[in-house]
């Protein structure tokens, strides 16, 4: 079997590294200035492990303006918080996104790490009886973990902004983050096809989860997964449907 070539190999590490350096600057800040709303705490630095510098920017932009402190003494004043004054709509939009993308990413992390250390998973989703190609059944198993990260994520944002039950907050949920995660999966999985048919087909190598050529294809993947998701994000959002972030 063919090797993968050095550049990439090395590509893959810097670009995990930096992933890795970005997700702790941010966890190490949000220890000092907290996000109001606390969800917010995990999707910064999750996202950074795929966004890197994009996030951090975006964070100490913008994120830092729902700190907790910041909200709270803009509520004492009698004024809108300063994300809600101070963000542009379009920024407001990429939060919500990253939002549904950091569900993904944690589920997508979880799964593939599950089916790693328990590949009698891959089987029962149908690996080798359905599907003659493993990544199939991942791409299965990836999007029920997402499914469930993003549907958590969803209720622990809207269930406390809107006042609803546990019902009505799952309802809510379920109408905010499917089209949404579906979307993000939809780009993220296109791209994870082109790697896995095309690109490591001319390396003459597959794609396994176990290498970090992997989880740097997945990095890339999500920012796909970014772009296909937006435009669903901006109009669930216009819509009412989905808070603004």
């Amino acid at each position: 079997m063919a090797s993968v070539p050095h550049w990439l190999y090395a590509l893959s590490v810097a670009s995990l590294s930096l992933g890795a350096l970005c997700f702790l600057i941010i966890a190490f800040d949000l220890f000092g200035h907290p996000q109001h709303m606390w969800i917010m705490n995990v999707v910064w630095p999750v996202t950074a492990l795929f966004g890197s510098v994009w996030i951090v920017w975006q964070y100490f932009k913008y994120g830092r303006l729902a700190e907790h402190r910041l909200v709270h003494e803009a509520k004492r004043k009698g004024e809108d918080p300063p994300n809600k004054r101070l963000t542009p709509f379009p920024i407001m939009v990429a939060n919500g996104t990253l939002h549904c993308g950091s569900g993904c990413t944690l589920g997508d992390i979880v799964a593939e790490s599950l089916m790693i250390a328990a590949p009698a998973v891959l089987v029962a989703f149908g690996c080798k009886s359905i599907f003659s190609d493993p990544i199939f059944a991942r791409w299965i198993v990836d999007y029920i973990f997402a499914y469930a990260f993003g549907i958590v994520f969803q209720y622990f944002t809207i269930a406390p902004m809107r006042g609803l039950s546990v019902s009505q907050g799952i309802l809510a949920a379920l109408k905010a983050d499917t089209l949404s995660l579906t979307a993000w999966q939809f780009g993220m999985y296109g791209f994870m096809a082109v790697a896995h048919f095309v690109i490591f087909r001319e390396f003459k190598r597959t794609l396994e989860p176990t290498a970090s050529e992997f989880w740097f294809m997945m990095q890339i993947a999500m920012i796909c997964g970014f772009s296909t998701s937006y435009p669903v994000n901006w109009w669930l959002i216009t819509s009412g449907i989905k808070e603004k972030m």
